[in-house]
């Protein structure tokens, strides 16, 4: 296999479209609320996924219970997570967002721990990376953390959780029946927080229809249909690594389309933080051994 395979330049794609979709979030809330706004994304995106999900009726695994709760777990999660992300956005840089919002990739193996797994070394050396960019990028001289930034950390946590759910239930259910079923548990969240604490009207969604297309559809219904695709050849590690370029688009976006800036602190901020999540999914000497013979 070459070393840059279709299937790579595929998630390299999903790692793109999730990183501008930053640039589309803080867009959309020109027009709109951030619980207006995930609210009509999460509903496109389940919109989005059901052509896929009756194309592969004979690749579905048997539906149940568990899909019905594992959906309802995971959107629920799902809608703490961008709810923390989508308001934290109204006083963060997309590029913040984006790195700190990566900071889950970090996150899953510290958090396995709490769950009897197992780490190493590598693992560690890529935290305390990370959490140095954090401190860089995020904390001021008065040693406070930007209000978006502790937003968007705290969103971190929920993706990290989200992960975790995730890996559990994509090995007993339909992954785009649960996708769908967690995009419709967030968006009815989302549509009851709307609700409470916003007053959103239609004039709204068509103003902001392009954000949430591409949020919508092609951050969710797109870049979900490519990483599926992606990720078949492609080893766990690898894939990680890949999609944790998410946060680097996320500042190219912010720069090229927001006019965003970045002074010498943000910059070493966000590359101890790239080296830190590279570092802790780069792939060691024994799993590309396993690859290399499989």
């Amino acid at each position: 296999m070459p070393f840059v395979s279709p299937s790579h330049l595929l998630l390299i794609c999903v790692a793109a479209i999730w990183g501008f979709a930053f640039v589309a979030q803080s867009a959309g809330m020109e027009y709109l609320g951030p619980h207006s706004f995930n609210a009509a994304r999460f509903m496109l995106g389940a919109l989005s996924l059901l052509p896929l999900w009756f194309l592969m009726t004979k690749k579905r695994l048997p539906q149940g219970k568990t899909l019905l709760f594992g959906g309802l777990a995971a959107g629920t999660v799902m809608f703490g997570g961008f709810s923390f992300q989508q308001i934290g956005l109204q006083y963060t840089t997309a590029g913040n967002a984006g790195f700190i919002t990566s900071m889950y990739i970090v996150m899953v193996p510290v958090a396995g721990i709490l769950l009897g797994q197992s780490t190493n070394i590598q693992t560690w050396s890529g935290v305390i990376l990370a959490v140095l960019g954090l401190y860089s990028l995020s904390v001021g001289p008065d040693l406070t953390i930007g209000y978006g930034d502790l937003l968007q950390l705290i969103g971190a946590l929920f993706w990290t959780a989200h992960v975790i759910i995730i890996g559990w239930l994509s090995r007993k259910v339909d992954a785009i029946g649960l996708s769908i079923s967690q995009f419709l548990v967030a968006a009815l969240w989302a549509s009851i927080a709307a609700i409470l604490y916003e007053t959103p009207v239609m004039a709204d969604f068509q103003a902001a229809w392009l954000p949430l297309l591409y949020a919508g559809v092609a951050s969710s219904g797109i870049a979900c249909t490519l990483q599926i695709i992606g990720q078949r050849k492609i080893q766990p590690s690898i894939t990680a690594l890949i999609l944790s370029t998410e946060a680097i688009f996320a500042v190219l976006g912010g720069w090229l389309l927001l006019d965003e800036t970045f002074g010498s602190k943000e910059l070493l901020g966000c590359s101890l933080m790239l080296a830190g999540m590279l570092i802790s999914q780069w792939p060691s000497r024994k799993s590309r051994a396993a690859m290399v013979q499989s």
